[in-house]
């Protein structure tokens, strides 16, 4: 009989990972042998396990997806990792596989693409949806008028610290930011602190000025 694929499932909302549970579960060849809750975790279990697969979200707290994916690669290269997540945005996309990611597939589509995902990534190769491979290709050919702003979000915040970010600019509260993104306040705090850091800012209407330049006020990546 053939061994079967181990899984290590890494991200913060309980409920997502029971409900990917039973979806993987209806699979007899695929195992779950542990989950993590945040960035910190998974590095511990991932080192403690050494799984085939591991299912990674983006948005984690004490240490964001991108940031545990690029660790992770950086101890173990051959490492595969398919990143599940809510961001459809196509910066996300490339980011992910630059880091390393073998899939990227969205949470809306996982009944479908993650199986497609976990096969081709089994096999060594990589997976992107039709969409999804539509966006990043879009994203490669787009003419590179100008050099890359170093003061971008995109470049010098991670993905949570941006949705803190723009929470933030919209009023929130520290409290109302961390019942939104399902963390502490301490944790919020932190990533308000090191994301002031980055932008050299001391003040919420410095935070505001960047957001408005950065189009960060048109929506929201943390889906509130």
């Amino acid at each position: 009989m053939r061994p079967k694929t181990t899984i290590l499932l890494a991200d913060d909302h309980k409920l997502l990972r029971a409900g990917l549970k039973l979806l993987l579960q209806r699979h007899p060849e695929l195992e779950i042998v542990g989950e993590a809750a945040d960035g910190e975790q998974t590095l511990r279990l991932y080192e403690q396990l050494q799984p085939e697969l591991l299912l990674l979200d983006i948005s984690m707290p004490a240490m964001d997806g991108m940031d545990c994916l690029r660790e992770i690669k950086s101890r173990h290269p051959k490492a595969k990792v398919i990143v599940l997540t809510m961001h459809e945005d196509e910066n996300y996309i490339k980011e992910a596989m630059q880091a390393g990611a073998s899939a990227y597939v969205h949470k809306s589509a996982a009944d479908t693409d993650l199986f497609k995902a976990i096969a081709a990534v089994q096999e060594g190769g990589f997976y992107l949806s039709q969409q999804n491979a539509e966006l990043l290709l879009q994203l490669l050919l787009k003419p590179e008028k100008e050099p890359v702003d170093e003061n971008s979000p995109f470049v010098l915040l991670s993905p949570r610290e941006r949705e803190v970010l723009r929470l933030l600019v919209h009023g929130y509260s520290l409290t109302e930011v961390g019942e939104a993104l399902s963390l502490s306040v301490k944790t919020v705090d932190t990533y308000k602190v090191r994301m002031m850091e980055k932008l050299k800012a001391t003040k919420k209407s410095e935070l505001v000025d960047y957001a408005l330049k950065y189009g960060l006020l048109a929506g929201s990546e943390a889906g509130v």
